[in-house]
């Protein structure tokens, strides 16, 4: 898997035609583990630090003790953004992950490689690094970590194995690739712009990315879903961030433009789960009269997109507990269950 984003490299201009050229539909997974009720868990950002570290296999347990659960998602950043990006401490949390009696799906966060350029996370080069993550969690691309994998519809044979659709329920399922620090594009330590490989990632990935949102939703209108559900890292509408400027996320753009028209088109319930920000939030960021839609220069308003932020960081003290209802109008509905150890 070596330099495999540096290999796919694509131009903004394909990346951006991607916001209105559709995908065509994609084989997916589909799942009902029968007599049991569909309901998943979420977690993200974490473990941070080293309290977290430890108590880590203590929170799975405590997962894979409620009988509710019967699949479980992680939302990325499996370190805080000021460690060190080792093998050592990849090869642990594959350790902690491997204990999940249900199938997981993890999306990639932006601690685990973009930010490893940082001096105190060991000054790497993040692309290599995030070769590193490929090769220890998506070994066997096509199938969920657990013990009891679920096979899903995966983007290997593109280059990304981490971007995976399934359906459960008739609700379509798709963990993609969108992390924190502009995507990706934030400068790495001694550079005042991407470079040229950075650059390169970042697009190949936004491309596979946008057309593995337009399969899924694509999907959902062939099969008749009764929704639709987007993960992943990174936090697009983060209500926390003062004074935000454009400068810092304009690689979300695109991404945002073909959710909220795929959104408005489907017409249907669309829940996009991220962390990143850490702070629970639940919110429809492209409604109408939002500040994100003239933030990021769309048109189309989606007021059927529901925004659910998990807690993380030092506030992961809970997972959330998701269940698909029978409720057409609201297919999905959450509890947050606090976290014991």
């Amino acid at each position: 898997m070596a330099h495999r984003r540096v290999t796919r490299v694509g131009v903004l201009a394909a990346a951006l035609a991607l916001t209105t050229l559709a995908a065509a539909p994609a084989a997916y997974a589909s799942s009902h583990d029968h007599g049991r009720k569909d309901t998943f868990a979420v977690i993200g950002d974490i473990p941070y630090g080293a309290a977290e570290i430890a108590s880590f296999p203590q929170d799975i347990a405590q997962i894979n003790a409620d009988r509710k659960v019967s699949l479980v998602v992680h939302l990325g950043d499996i370190k805080n953004g000021s460690s060190e990006c080792t093998d050592a401490y990849f090869s642990m949390i594959r350790k902690d992950f491997d204990q999940f009696h249900d199938p997981l799906v993890y999306t990639i966060g932006d601690n685990e490689w973009t930010d490893c350029h940082r001096p105190n996370n060991g000054a790497y080069n993040p692309l290599e690094r995030l070769d590193a993550v490929g090769s220890t969690f998506f070994d066997q691309p096509g199938l969920t970590l657990g013990r009891r994998q679920l096979r899903v519809s995966s983007d290997a044979a593109a280059g990304f194995p981490e971007n995976v659709s399934w359906t459960r329920d008739h609700v379509a399922f798709t963990s993609v690739h969108i992390v924190g620090s502009n995507n990706g594009l934030e400068p790495w330590t001694g550079n005042a712009a991407p470079t040229p490989e950075q650059s390169a990632e970042v697009l190949g990935r936004t491309a596979d990315t946008i057309g593995k949102i337009r399969a899924t939703f694509a999907r959902a209108r062939a099969h008749d879903d009764r929704a639709v559900v987007l993960m992943t890292q990174a936090d697009m509408f983060d209500p926390t961030v003062p004074d935000r400027q454009f400068a810092d996320y304009f690689a979300f753009q695109p991404i945002v433009a073909a959710i909220a028209q795929e959104s408005a088109a489907y017409g249907r319930p669309v829940y996009l789960f991220n962390g990143d920000s850490h702070i629970y939030n639940s919110d429809h960021p492209l409604g109408t009269g939002s500040e994100w839609l003239d933030f990021y220069h769309v048109g189309q308003v989606a007021p059927n997109l529901t925004r659910v932020t998990v807690n993380g960081s030092d506030n992961a003290k809970d997972y959330l507990r998701v269940t698909i209802t029978k409720n057409r109008a609201e297919p999905l509905s959450w509890v947050r269950v606090p976290f014991t150890a």
